[in-house]
């Protein structure tokens, strides 16, 4: 193992051509879930599986599996994968550098001849942006039981359409039951989406633990009336109380340093005509912190500071937590794999923190699990500008090529890789 290494030009070809799926002109990917672009990127990756020999499934909620049998196929398999739809503005390497990079796993393994203990199984998970679909990471989350397939069906779009809907048109609700089955420990492999790594020039990050998050869809009603005649003071501007409930989850990120964020990402104004007083404001709120203590300030500082801003304008206040996930420390012996595999290679590496949710915080909840960070240039991710090296891919994917054989040969007595048989 310690000479083997990923074709790293066959790993950036592959990104790149991804990418071409949904590109924009500002040199991006808008890919969003379960529409005709999320279809062929879907379709592109099974059949790179198929011509890789490994042996696709599909099930209910369209997550895509494509297993490499291990010489004792009865064992449960060693799980690594991401996801490939992206934000409405996003870029070319969230989500699918970590299933591209386990596909070049697999080739490099075939193109060696190497027979791992356990199969191996690569995992493209369904929605875990949740730009379209709230809330974020349905597939592993229905897989792992934290939502029932039923309400992740029932959800819908801003133009109303379902997600069952919408899987079934693009065709890929798939046969295999969307439930937990047995495996034996799962890695991702993802860019930072931060500045960490990049500005201390660390080629690996072993994440040890993933921040916690709560996610709100909050409704400020005033009354419409006509931008003209209606006395300033007689108003009840739902944007303007709106506004002024952006800039205090603001103050409560800041009042929660370090470590803390808090973010309104999403807003409709109705009616959004020019010479109307807006009469109701839709909106998002995402917290987010390491320690779940301090997301539970955090909750009760926004409660109390959007009732405090609605009530004196004359405003009706809906708030609904949407999204809950505590912090997700990870598996200490899946973590040391990552560190080993860095060290094997002769690359610098850390320990840090995930500020983003991502498909191994569910994971975590029920199998041993395990992240890698590459850095990404300056920190930009969820951004057309979004990037990273080649170089940068290449060591992300040969980490994860060791974490995951070594986890596939892990028991008493257990063997290294092997040639395989001819």
């Amino acid at each position: 193992m310690q000479n083997l290494r990923v074709n790293a030009e066959r790993l950036w070809r592959s990104l790149m051509e991804m990418a071409g799926i949904g590109a924009t002109a500002k040199g991006g990917v808008c890919r969003l879930t379960l529409t005709d672009l999320d279809r062929a990127s879907r379709d592109l990756f099974i059949k790179w599986c198929r011509e890789a020999g490994l042996a696709v499934s599909v099930d209910g909620i369209g997550n895509i599996f494509a297993r490499r049998q291990g010489t004792d196929p009865g064992r449960p398999p060693v799980a690594f994968g991401s996801h490939l739809d992206t934000q409405p503005t996003g870029g070319k390497f969230d989500g699918a550098l970590g299933v591209l990079a386990g596909l070049e796993v697999m080739r490099t393994l075939n193109d060696h001849g190497v027979e791992t203990e356990r199969p191996l199984e690569l995992v493209s998970w369904t929605n875990e942006e949740g730009s379209r679909f709230a809330p974020p990471m349905l597939g592993s989350g229905v897989f792992c039981g934290v939502f029932k397939i039923e309400e992740a069906f029932a959800r819908r779009d801003v133009d109303g359409k379902s997600f069952g809907e919408e899987l079934r048109r693009i065709g890929y609700e798939g046969q295999a039951p969307a439930r937990l089955r047995p495996i034996d420990a799962y890695f991702e492999l993802h860019i930072e989406q931060g500045p960490v790594l990049e500005d201390e020039g660390i080629a690996i990050g072993a994440v040890t633990v993933a921040n916690g998050q709560r996610w709100y869809d909050a409704s400020v009603t005033g009354l419409e009336a006509h931008a003209g005649p209606t006395p300033m003071r007689r108003r009840r501007d739902a944007l303007l109380g709106a506004s002024r409930m952006v800039e205090a989850v603001n103050r409560i990120g800041l009042d929660h340093e370090p470590a803390a964020c808090a973010t309104v990402g999403f807003m409709r104004v109705m009616p959004n005509s020019r010479n109307v007083i807006p009469g109701r404001v839709d909106f998002t709120v995402d917290l987010r912190h390491p320690d779940d203590s301090r997301l539970l300030a955090m909750d009760a500082a926004l409660r109390r500071a959007l009732k405090e801003i609605a009530g004196p304008a004359g405003l009706a206040l809906d708030l609904k937590e949407l999204f809950y996930v505590p912090p997700a420390p990870f598996d200490a012996e899946c973590v040391a794999l990552v560190r080993a595999g860095a060290r094997e290679l002769g690359l610098s590496q850390r320990d840090i923190g995930s500020a983003a949710g991502h498909d191994a915080v569910y994971m975590n909840k029920v199998v041993p699990t395990a992240m890698i960070f590459v850095p990404c240039e300056g920190g930009i991710s969820h951004n057309e500008a979004e990037n990273i090296s080649s170089e940068a891919a290449a060591n992300g994917a040969d980490v994860l090529l060791r974490a995951v054989v070594a986890r596939a040969e892990r028991r008493a007595g257990g063997r290294g890789p092997r040639a395989a048989r001819h």
